[in-house]
């Protein structure tokens, strides 16, 4: 012992027993573990001594008991610093203490996120931001690490209340979603994420891909308002809202014309219409937000080029300007394409494809879900009852089940997948019923080209051209029919003028 400790001049470093590292390096494996993997709850479990982990997260409590008991015995009643004891001791001891912290405050973490959701303009002001931060001070943490540490435990509540509340279903395919999600925000090495990446994720896009239906948009949406939020402590309040955080545009609505501009904005007079400066949604993200692009197949190669442009330099400028502004947030985007089919015809650029997709997320059919777990039904039919009425409601979901199952083939195959269901419990609970039919529509009656089609009357010269306009009408130009149909544009101006009557112009 040194000379000066035996005298009393300088306090000695604390040590943990080996009991205590063995402990708490159990709990830092538990607390950098995702939450909805299964390698969690056996970790959780194995820390409090069960050899079987239930699926319901009950051994948590147990868990946070010990870990209290624990800490309690290593700082004191008081909650000593951990700057007493010796650095590789302090390092076992912080994850115990962040974790014991963040599940003490979840609660009021849980409340600040309830009041804040649908609430846009500034962000509230944050008390249990604040009394995080004052606990985190208390037990040594300096100010900036402890701001840092508020923001994530709120980045970590809100990932973990999204994900779990946005994305309902308890089958294998679900399950495996929220994990990949989580991984999405977080990446799949946690301990990386808070040392270094927690404010460097802009340069990671996720691709979700999946039938119409599925639910695309709400995993989005779980992403796109998981990001990292930085915390305040002069305001007591977060950087910005997360609601406000998180944008989204769906591009099949807007013209190939229109496109850019939504995208970029323009600047006043850069084309016939232009009165004024307009804000693209590239230029209203702000550093912590993140633009959700839906429907990413249907743009044209050019879109894809610009598109890609902005991803790799993180700049972009605004139709009819030359200045240079940076996007600094996180890119999301979506299909229910087969963008594979689309790559090999020419479609769909490779290159904007593998910057697109860091990780690429597959959502489930309700097909699929159904077959894995037939009470994934009775748990949808809960969920949609629950938005409808704004409480739970068991009778009124058993009696929706009942009237599906009773007007339903047994292999029915959900072609609209949980938005089909959504809407066939709107249909029994105003008619009582729901006709197989109506999930699917054709349209034939509307449209007598189709129904000719449906009938085998056409001929294929009569088909390509009354398709190429269907897609025309929908996409508004030959660039986009000519780049899902992987063709060149001229000979889809040519199918679409001689169906309709006009001579294509000379090229």
């Amino acid at each position: 012992m040194d000379i000066f400790c035996i005298f009393g001049i300088i306090e000695p470093m604390k040590s943990l027993s080996s009991s205590d590292r063995e402990f708490f390096s159990r709990v830092q494996t538990s607390a950098l573990l995702n939450p909805f993997s299964e390698e969690r709850l056996s970790s959780d479990a194995s820390a409090v001594g069960m050899t079987q982990p239930p699926r319901d997260f009950s051994q948590l409590g147990e868990l946070l008991d010990k870990l209290d008991r624990r800490l309690r015995a290593a700082l004191g009643e008081g909650g000593a610093s951990l700057r007493e004891y010796v650095a590789d001791d302090a390092a076992l001891l912080e994850p115990g203490l962040l974790f014991l912290l963040f599940h003490r405050h979840r609660e009021g973490l849980d409340r600040y996120i309830k009041a804040q959701s649908g609430q846009h303009g500034d962000p509230l002001p944050a008390d249990c931001g604040a009394a995080i931060f004052a606990d985190l001070r208390l037990r040594g943490l300096s100010v900036a690490r402890a701001e840092r540490f508020v923001a994530v435990f709120f980045q970590l509540r809100r990932a973990f209340y999204f994900i779990a509340k946005g994305l309902v279903g308890d089958c294998a395919s679900m399950r495996a979603l929220r994990v990949q999600l989580w991984n999405a925000v977080f990446t799949s090495d946690s301990r990386l994420y808070l040392e270094t990446l927690w404010n460097r994720m802009e340069d990671f896009s996720t691709l979700l891909l999946g039938e119409t239906g599925t639910g695309k948009g709400a995993a989005a949406m779980a992403l796109g308002r998981s990001n990292y939020i930085p915390y305040v402590s002069s305001r007591r309040a977060f950087a910005e809202n997360f609601d406000n955080a998180f944008l989204s545009i769906n591009l099949s609505e807007f013209s190939e014309g229109l496109i850019e501009s939504e995208l970029f904005g323009h600047k006043k007079g850069a084309f016939t219409g232009a009165v004024g400066d307009h804000a693209g949604i590239f230029s209203r993200c702000s550093r912590h937000g993140a633009i959700f692009l839906d429907e990413i197949g249907d743009v044209s190669e050019r879109v894809q080029i610009k598109l890609l442009q902005v991803l790799q330099q993180r700049v972009f400028s605004p139709v009819g300007g030359h200045e240079k502004l940076r996007f600094s947030g996180r890119i999301i985007a979506a299909t229910n394409q087969d963008l594979s089919r689309r790559r090999a015809g020419g479609g769909f650029r490779n290159d904007f494809y593998y910057r697109l997709s860091s990780s690429h997320i597959e959502l489930p059919t309700l097909r699929q879900r159904l077959a894995e777990n037939e009470g994934e039904l009775n748990l949808l039919l809960a969920e949609v009852v629950r938005r409808l009425l704004g409480e739970d409601n068991a009778e009124l979901a058993g009696r929706i089940e009942e009237a599906l199952r009773r007007d339903l083939p047994p292999d029915y195959a959900w072609p609209g997948n949980v938005r089909e269901l959504e809407q066939a419990a709107r249909s029994v609970i105003l008619t009582g019923g729901y006709a197989a039919e109506a999930a699917a529509p054709t349209g034939a009656a509307k449209d007598p080209q189709l129904a000719r089609c449906l009938a085998g009357e056409m001929r294929l010269g009569e088909l390509e051209a009354w398709y190429c306009g269907r897609l025309y009408d929908r996409l508004g130009s030959y660039g986009a029919v000519a780049a899902r149909l992987g063709v060149d544009w001229r000979t889809v101006r040519q199918k679409i003028e001689s169906a309709r009557g006009r001579k294509p112009a000379t090229l």
